[in-house]
C-alpha cells in the first residue's frame, strides 16, 4: 500500500529521527498507510499533530547489565524499556531476552503494542522492553543473577499504575519469579500488579499462560464464522514450539483442526497423523530440549533441518514465532497450496510482501495487533484480579478472553467496513487502535 500524501512527510521523519531501526520503521509504515482516510473524516488529529505524537515514544531507557556468570567471570549486557504510550493506561508489554534484541525491536514491539492494547478495550496503554541476554544454555542460578541485575534498574521505572510489564521471549514463568522477588527486595512492597504472567500460588491467572494461542485461535475461528467456516477438519500449520505455539496446538485440536507441522530455530517436524501435543510440552517445557527429539520417539514423523515450515500444505497457517518469518514466496506457497486463513500469533511475522500476498489472494489475514491481542488481555484481567485480591476460575477467564476476542474481531471487521475496505483486518485493526488512542490524546491536551 501507498501511504497518504498527508502522512508521507511524517514517515519520512520518522526515518530522519531513527536511524537503522528497520523492524520499527517496518511497523510505522504498515499502521501510518491505513491512516489517510482517518485524517479526512478526523481532521482534528492533524491539528493537533495526534500522528507526530504517537510515533515518538514518551520515554526511552536503556541501561547496562552486569552479573556475574557460573565460572565467575563479569558479564555485560544491555536493558532496554521503551514506554510509548500511556493514553489509555498503564504501559503494558512484555520484556523479550534474546541476543537480537536492539532499541529498534523494542521500539517496533511497543509501537505495535499501543495498537493491540487498544483493541482489548481495557485501560492499558503501550510499552516494550527487554535485553540482548540469551536465557539458553543458562544454568538457573545464572538466570537469577541477571534478572537481579536487570530490576536493579528497571524497578524504578516501573508499578502498577505506572507501567506493568509481562513476558515475551525467552521470558517465562522462571523468568518473571525473579524479576518480581527482586522487585519485591528492593521496594519493601507487595506489589502484585507490577508484573503479569506471576506464578499462580503469587498472584497470578489462570489461562494467562495460554492466553496468547488460544487468542489467535479464537480471532481465526471468528474470521472462519463470517465466512461459514470452522476449524472442524482443516489442517494446520503453526510455526515455532514455545509457549504461544503449544497453546495454538491446543485450541487448535479443541476446535476440531489437526496441526501437522511446528518448529524450533534450527528446523520443523512434520507429522502427518497430527502433532502429539503431550509430548512436545515435555521436549520444550520440560527437558528443555530441540524440537527434533520428537522424531527420535515418532518414527513416522519427519524433522527437517533447516527446512521451511511454509512448504507444508495447510489451510490454516499460524505463523507464532517471531518478526519477518513469513516473506512474499512463502506466502505465495501457502496460498497456492490452499491455505485460506492466517492468523498471526507473532508480532509482525509477515514482511510487507507477504501481507500483500495475502490481502491480494482474500484470505482471512488477521494481523499479530488484532489476532495475538489475547496475551496481554489476560495480563489485564491478572492486573484486575490483583486490584481486587481475588482468583478467577480457568473457566471463566477463558471466557473473558473468548469475549474479548470475539469484540476485537468484530472491531476491526466492522471498522474495515466503515473506512471502505471490507474483510481488510489490517486496515481495521490500525484504524480502530490508532482512534481508540487518539481520542483520548485530543482529551489530554498536549502532553
Amino acid at each position: 500500500m501507498k501511504i497518504d500524501e498527508k502522512v508521507e512527510p511524517i514517515y519520512k521523519e520518522v526515518l530522519d529521527r531513527n536511524p537503522g531501526e528497520v523492524e520499527f520503521h517496518q511497523a510505522v509504515r504498515e499502521v501510518l498507510e491505513s491512516l489517510g482516510p482517518v485524517l479526512v473524516k478526523h481532521p482534528e488529529f492533524a491539528d493537533h499533530k495526534i500522528i507526530e505524537r504517537i510515533c515518538e515514544p514518551e520515554r526511552q531507557i536503556i541501561f547496562r547489565v552486569p552479573w556475574v556468570d557460573d565460572s565467575g567471570t563479569v558479564q555485560i549486557n544491555r536493558g532496554f524499556r521503551v514506554e510509548f504510550n500511556s493514553a489509555l493506561g498503564p504501559y503494558k508489554g512484555g520484556m523479550r531476552f534474546h541476543p537480537s534484541v536492539y532499541l529498534g525491536i523494542i521500539k517496533f514491539l511497543g509501537f505495535e503494542q499501543i495498537f493491540k492494547n487498544a483493541l482489548t478495550g481495557l485501560p492499558i496503554g503501550g510499552g516494550k522492553g527487554g535485553s540482548d541476554f540469551d536465557p539458553k544454555g543458562k544454568s538457573d542460578d545464572e538466570v537469577m543473577r541477571f534478572c537481579q541485575s536487570f530490576m536493579t534498574e528497571l524497578y524504578r521505572h516501573i508499578g502498577e499504575n505506572t507501567d506493568v510489564p509481562a513476558g515475551d521471549i525467552g521470558v517465562g514463568g522462571r523468568e518473571i519469579g525473579y524479576l518480581f522477588g527482586q522487585y519485591k527486595r528492593i521496594t519493601n512492597r507487595w506489589e502484585a500488579g507490577v508484573l503479569t504472567g506471576k506464578g499462580l500460588d503469587w498472584g497470578g491467572s489462570l489461562v494467562r499462560t495460554e492466553a496468547t494461542g488460544y487468542g489467535a485461535t479464537f480471532f481465526v475461528d471468528e474470521m472462519l464464522k463470517v465466512r461459514n467456516d470452522s476449524f472442524e477438519g482443516k489442517k494446520c500449520v503453526v510455526s515455532g514450539s514455545g509457549n504461544v505455539s503449544i497453546y495454538t496446538i491446543e485450541k487448535i485440536a479443541q476446535l476440531g483442526g489437526t496441526t501437522v507441522a511446528c518448529s524450533d530455530s534450527n528446523g520443523y517436524i512434520y507429522d502427518e497423523k497430527g502433532i502429539d501435543l503431550e509430548l512436545v510440552k515435555q521436549i520444550k517445557e520440560v527437558e528443555r530440549r530441540r524440537i527434533k527429539v520428537y522424531a527420535e520417539t515418532y518414527k513416522h514423523a519427519k524433522y527437517i533441518s533447516g527446512g521451511n515450515i511454509w512448504d507444508v500444505p495447510c489451510q490454516v497457517a499460524m505463523p507464532s514465532a517471531t518478526q519477518n518469518e513469513i516473506n512474499g514466496k512463502d506466502a505465495e506457497k501457502l496460498v497456492q497450496n490452499g491455505c485460506i486463513a492466517v492468523g498471526e500469533g507473532a508480532n509482525m511475522p509477515t514482511t510487507p510482501e507477504g501481507i500483500k500476498v495475502f490481502l491480494d489472494a482474500k484470505i482471512a489475514y488477521g494481523p499479530g495487533k488484532a489476532a495475538n491481542a489475547g496475551g496481554v488481555a489476560t495480563s489485564a484481567l491478572e492486573m484486575q484480579q490483583n486490584a481486587c485480591r481475588d482468583s478467577w476460575t480457568f473457566d471463566y477467564t477463558e471466557k473473558r478472553l473468548q469475549d474479548i476476542m470475539k469484540n476485537i474481531h468484530a472491531t476491526c471487521y466492522e471498522t474495515a467496513d466503515e473506512y471502505g475496505a471490507p474483510g481488510n483486518y489490517v486496515t481495521g485493526a490500525n484504524i480502530a487502535g490508532f482512534i481508540k488512542a487518539a481520542n483520548a490524546m485530543v482529551a489530554f491536551g498536549v502532553i
